[in-house]
């Protein structure tokens, strides 16, 4: 008999899960999780037992939270720059299982294949004997582009040139594995791999923990470790960085985990600068000598002074440093060479030559057009095939012959013909088909499995699992590592259960945590603004709320009171000239110009291109935001795309209540910060940043609002505005009963020492946290120029009478003094913002080379 539970048919007799009913069986192909007469395979039963015991609603919730996880992870891989709309890391469920047998053999291929690309790469930059030889064509490796004759004799300390290496892996039809690249210059994936091995582990523990899984924390200590002592010939505590791309980088997300969790300081190109031949990381204390660095960054992209003129990623004079031994990158320079997939078709001869050995995984069959009897064969067989540049580079794509029209084949068969040695052809190997949740059930999708090895003093440490990667459409046959494809965490079994990994050691934790407190001048200046645009967007959200409440109140308002108050909003937000000096029909019909100040994102001061700004300086410094902040961050998000919704046709009906999430949002960022941020340079700027955007715009509210001269009901009408929109009319009211006068509402405004958002208060903020910048050296005595223009309009809000800067000048009709007082607050407090920038911030582009590079091969 046998039971229906969930997607799976489980069997009550002997409890042996048997074939989905959704799950075709696959043609050509190798099953993971099924035999030919479909029955499941030992290794899966357990999985699939588990599984079989869940609803589909069971399922389908535990898919949506493993989603929800990722997203407030902040994981993202990101083929886009819009900070609105990141691509949330895609993740399947159910997990790719190899047994502890099958593994074993993968594992000793991996360390053999990382071995003989180590030998090719000594050679390559070594004797040479490979080409003398003739055993690979001098074509391959002197017409590309990654081979970097600037590194040739460059050495890295110890045993191994290739320090880290990433094998694509897919099942011919008969169960084995097959090579089908290699990624070498900065190879991605382990950190992903190691996220989804944290959700995964969440969502389904039980699982998890009955499947007796190989950890991954081994292979990542064993990484920290090697970088560790690449430089030990000259230090014990070496200082480590990870050289990142950028923001904008599509793995960003892995590049600020991996520096998290490695403990190493994530920079730039513009973090770093070579100095007295040496490498030096940036940072509000000063130069620090950089030992090694883990790049993220191609080969070519790394030095505008040698190798990119054009670059903006690199550090100029990098490889100078390299060449001398004072530096040492993971992985190095000109290792891109290996990655040319012309290289895979001479790979038996190479390995036969070097090491007298056969590998024991193959890769992929190859053929080098460059061969007269190879390029004869592509041409023959171009619609069996796949046609691959010979040069890997980003703007390059891989061509499938079965899929060209007539004319696309007769093109790129002429393309061929013009430059032979720059394209290969490979054999199709669609990959073994593993169980994928999709539509609600579970079904057979094709495998892509990348893998990663690290060198250790004798040989190299293969990561027990690795990254899976599946197709989801049912028409291709073909998984490509990018946003259309899932990601499966990897289960290697064990054949017993594993010892706890044994702790880093005290000393580089010591390093570790001294690094973390020397930022770079860059987190620190993109912390400051994130800051100051939080505060700036809340303050225009606030005002426009009361805006909005005003106009839509029961007593209708008046028109000296309405534009005022329109006034206001456009001077608030440097939306100009918006209301200022309107006609009568702007201001009778205000809607349009509202909508556009709030929704619009291509206005520089909307509110929208505030929350977009903050939100980049949020991205520019997702490895220093804590879980909590990314689930704000992550809500902000949605409230900004409903924002979107609800303008879409202007105005909406209730506009002030389509605003009130995102300053719950606000508040929310602005109280973690200051509840649960530890109070180093990190919090110190972005509070800066918060205190001084607070005191100016506080100071542009009570000049736009309290200077002209009103009639008695609307100047009392606009104050308590004024008092709305900073929280603070109850206190008035409760202070003053219903005396509304301007010079008790600079009271509260100007000098009240306990309203957190008071003029007084903000400056006297600003002065404690002058105390805790780093004191750079300097022969002037006394103050620093930051600290005199702070005390200087602390002493000018707290000795100014509020009576006679409340009082009209009978001529102007305005508070002149007023004005006047809060105009020079304004240029105090950007003038300090100014100095700040200046002694803290880095701003230099770096040196360029006045010659940019030309006559690149295009394909």
């Amino acid at each position: 008999m046998q039971l229906q539970t969930g997607t799976f048919v489980t069997s009550v007799m002997d409890e042996k899960p048997t074939l989905p009913s959704a799950y075709d069986s696959p043609m050509n192909a190798y099953d993971e999780a099924f035999t030919e007469d479909r029955q499941p395979r030992a290794h899966w039963v357990p999985l699939l037992h588990s599984m079989g015991n869940l609803t589909d609603e069971e399922m389908l919730d535990r898919q949506h939270r493993a989603q929800r996880i990722l997203r407030e992870d902040g994981a993202t891989y990101n083929l886009t720059s819009d900070p609105l709309t990141p691509s949330v890391w895609s993740l399947d469920l159910i997990p790719n299982i190899i047994p502890t047998d099958e593994w074993l053999a993968t594992e000793q291929g991996l360390a053999q294949r990382s071995t003989l690309f180590d030998l090719i790469l000594k050679d390559i930059y070594g004797p040479q004997e490979l080409l003398k030889n003739g055993i690979i064509p001098s074509e391959i490796v002197f017409s590309h582009p990654g081979f970097l004759r600037q590194c040739h004799g460059v050495n890295v300390p110890g045993a191994h040139q290739l320090l880290l290496h990433a094998v694509d892996l897919v099942r011919d039809p008969s169960g084995k594995f097959q090579v089908i690249g290699d990624r070498t210059q900065a190879p991605t994936g382990a950190g992903y791999a190691l996220e989804n091995r944290t959700v995964v582990s969440r969502v389904i523990p039980n699982s998890f923990r009955d499947s007796q899984v190989r950890r991954l924390a081994g292979f990542f200590q064993s990484f920290k470790n090697m970088l560790s002592t690449l430089a030990s010939q000259w230090t014990d505590t070496p200082r480590i960085v990870m050289l990142s791309p950028g923001a904008y980088s599509s793995t960003y997300f892995e590049q600020a985990y991996l520096s998290n969790y490695l403990g190493f300081p994530l920079v730039q190109g513009s973090d770093l600068t070579v100095r007295n031949g040496a490498v030096w990381m940036k940072s509000l204390n000063g130069l620090a000598r950089v030992d090694v660095i883990l790049r993220r960054v191609d080969d070519a992209y790394c030095d505008q002074a040698e190798l990119r003129a054009d670059s903006s990623l690199g550090v100029p004079g990098l490889l100078e440093v390299v060449r001398a031994g004072n530096v040492i990158l993971a992985n190095p320079l000109g290792s891109g060479i290996l990655e040319a997939p012309a290289l895979v078709k001479f790979l038996p001869a190479i390995s036969e030559f070097l090491t007298g050995e056969q590998l024991t995984i193959p890769s992929v069959s190859t053929w080098w057009c460059g061969d007269k009897n190879d390029f004869n064969y592509v041409l023959a067989n171009i619609n069996n095939l796949i046609i691959k540049p010979a040069i890997r580079r980003h703007d390059t794509h891989s061509i499938y012959g079965h899929m060209l029209t007539e004319k696309q084949k007769l093109s790129t068969i002429e393309s061929i013909k013009k430059n032979p040695h720059l394209y290969v052809a490979q054999s199709y190997v669609s990959g073994s088909m593993s169980p994928t949740w999709l539509d609600g059930k579970m079904q057979g999708r094709p495998t892509l499995l990348r893998t990663f090895t690290v060198a250790n003093p004798t040989s190299y440490a293969v990561m027990p699992g690795g990254l899976s990667r599946v197709e989801e459409s049912n028409t291709k046959t073909i998984v490509s590592n990018n946003s259309s494809s899932k990601s499966k965490d990897t289960w290697v079994l064990a054949a017993e259960p594993e010892k706890q990994t044994a702790p880093v050691s005290d000393q580089i934790l010591l390093q570790d945590e001294a690094l973390q407190a020397n930022l770079p001048s860059r987190v620190v200046e993109n912390l400051f603004w994130m800051g100051r645009y939080a505060e700036r967007a809340e303050i225009s959200i606030r005002l426009l709320r009361t805006v909005f409440k005003q106009m839509n109140g029961v007593d209708p308002l008046p028109e000296e009171s309405r534009r005022t108050l329109l006034e206001m909003a456009s001077t608030q937000t440097g939306c100009l000239p918006g209301f200022i000096k309107a006609n009568e029909k702007l201001l009778a019909n205000p809607e349009i110009e509202l909508a556009s100040i709030i929704a619009d994102g291509r206005r520089a001061g909307s509110i929208k291109s505030n929350l977009q700004a903050m939100l980049n300086c949020g991205e520019q410094v997702k490895e220093m935001l804590s879980a909590d902040t990314r689930i704000i961050i992550n809500e902000l998000r949605d409230h900004i795309h409903e924002l979107d919704r609800a303008y879409t046709n202007g105005l909406p009906s209730a506009p002030e209540e389509s605003l009130d999430s995102l300053v719950t949002s606000l508040l929310a960022l602005s109280g973690l910060n200051h509840e649960s941020m530890l109070r180093g340079l990190d919090w110190t700027f972005q509070e800066i940043g918060r205190r001084t955007e607070r005191a100016l715009q506080t100071a542009k509210l009570l000049r736009s609002a309290l200077t002209k001269s009103l009639s008695s009901a609307p100047q009392q009408q606009i104050l308590e505005s004024v008092l709305l929109s900073v929280e603070a009319l109850i206190s008035f009211r409760r202070r003053y009963r219903n005396r509304a006068r301007v010079a008790y509402g600079l009271d509260l405004l100007m000098i009240d020492g306990t309203n957190p958002r008071s003029l007084l208060y903000q400056v006297e903020q600003l002065r404690k946290c002058i105390r805790e910048l780093p004191r750079n050296e300097t022969t002037t005595a006394g103050l620093s120029p930051e600290n005199k223009i702070i005390l200087k309009s602390l002493n000018d809000i707290q000795l100014a009478d509020l009576e006679e800067l409340a009082k009209v000048d009978p001529e102007t009709q305005s508070r002149q003094k007023l004005e006047q007082l809060m105009t020079e607050l304004l240029e105090q407090l950007e003038q300090f913002t100014v100095l700040i920038s200046d002694k803290y911030f880095d701003h230099t582009a770096g040196p360029q080379s006045l010659v940019k590079a030309y006559g690149e091969t295009t394909l």
